[in-house]
């Protein structure tokens, strides 16, 4: 291969063509979403979540950037970021490796075998080590409420917490607040 830029043209293309949904995020080629879909066999079968990839200009010498956008309930998966616990992808990236590897093996076998030992949320990891059937049942309840299928077409790009108000909340509450001007 000539150069990196060539690489990773080259990985992003066979990554479309495959059955993945890639969305750019801007004109380059280093950052974009791809829609991937739960392991079957595994509590996360049905879920679709959209992942943020940004390939760092040393790509495929120097591993992707790989988080969850929509909430995702894992040891190995910081629930607030979405950044991923993954050795393969951050500590033994090889240039052999290629951006179908990350979606057909290196997620599906995070997914499929956590590791509550190396935790980046520790709530999971402590409820998988404890109650393995309430864990599955945790990581269904999150699939249904952030990974439906026809929810990933919308999802923004932050997810707000349902703590927040509003924009028309917001303005609502600033009339009054303010109450009535001074004469």
């Amino acid at each position: 291969m000539s150069s990196p830029s060539k690489r990773r043209e080259m990985d992003l293309m066979k990554l479309m063509m495959s059955d993945y949904k890639v969305e750019m995020i801007n004109d380059g080629m280093q950052e974009f979403y791809v829609h991937f879909n739960g392991p079957n066999d595994s509590p996360y079968h049905g879920g679709v979540w959209r992942i943020r990839v940004e390939l760092p200009d040393a790509y495929p010498y120097k591993s992707p950037s790989i988080g969850f956008i929509n909430k995702i309930y894992h040891p190995n998966v910081d629930e607030m970021s979405g950044s991923v616990c993954l050795d393969v992808i951050n500590q033994t990236w090889s240039p052999m490796f290629d951006l179908v590897n990350v979606f057909e093996v290196f997620l599906p076998q995070l997914l499929l075998y956590p590791n509550p030992s190396d935790p980046l949320n520790g709530e999971a990891a402590a409820l998988m080590m404890r109650d393995r059937n309430a864990y599955e049942q945790r990581v269904k309840e999150y699939c249904e409420k952030y990974a439906k299928p026809a929810d990933i077409e919308t999802a923004p790009e932050e997810q707000s917490s349902e703590d927040e108000m509003s924009e028309e909340e917001y303005d609502s509450s600033d009339d009054a607040i303010a109450g009535q001007p001074d004469p």
